[in-house]
């Protein structure tokens, strides 16, 4: 029997802003002003209105999220989420778990159908990837289940790494994700 929530979980390979999704996700520091990785991509590709619009936000604790304009993405918005600085698996899994919650608490107060997440803080910030992916997928998996909204969620992989390792905790869990 196919779990009820496969259909509101894709799977993708690539760079998160080229997705077309009402609301993506970066991996954003406290002061919101842009980084590497992830949360520079998305400042590059959304344009200079980003940074503007994100620091008037700032500061965002870890575990929080800030919702901006997508500007020149595709996506309606942007939730810039801060995930902890890995140091400590019991309480930095906590931060993290609520990093996601906040991200989707977020979409669906502005009504979002569909919504893109990286692998958060498993860069710079250290988190072990394989317990980061199990707590991304378990936390949206949770909020799924008692929320309407969004409709569709994507984890959004860069690496073929982080790929597989999102497709063998989806398969673990019986979620026959579809590719983006």
């Amino acid at each position: 029997m196919a779990n009820p929530l496969a259909p509101r979980i894709r799977l993708f390979l690539g760079d998160i802003t080229t997705l077309d999704c009402d609301a993506i996700v970066t991996a954003a520091n406290a002061a919101l002003r842009g980084g590497g990785g992830v949360d520079g991509a998305v400042h590059r590709a959304a344009g200079p209105d980003l940074v503007r619009a994100s620091m008037a936000q700032a500061p965002c604790p870890a575990g929080e999220a800030r919702v901006t304009p997508g500007f020149r993405l595709s996506a309606r918005f942007v939730i810039h989420a801060v995930g902890p600085i890995f140091r400590d698996m019991t309480e930095d899994k906590k931060t993290l778990a609520q990093t996601y919650e906040s991200s989707l608490s977020l979409a669906a107060q502005h009504n979002v159908t569909s919504i893109a997440f990286p692998c958060i803080s498993t860069g710079v910030y250290g988190f072990p990837a394989d317990a980061a992916c199990e707590i991304a997928i378990d936390t949206v998996l949770d909020w799924l289940r008692s929320n309407d909204k969004p409709d569709v969620v994507t984890f959004c992989c860069f690496s073929q790494q982080d790929h597989t390792r999102y497709k063998k905790r989806l398969g673990e869990l019986g979620l026959a994700e579809s590719e983006s």
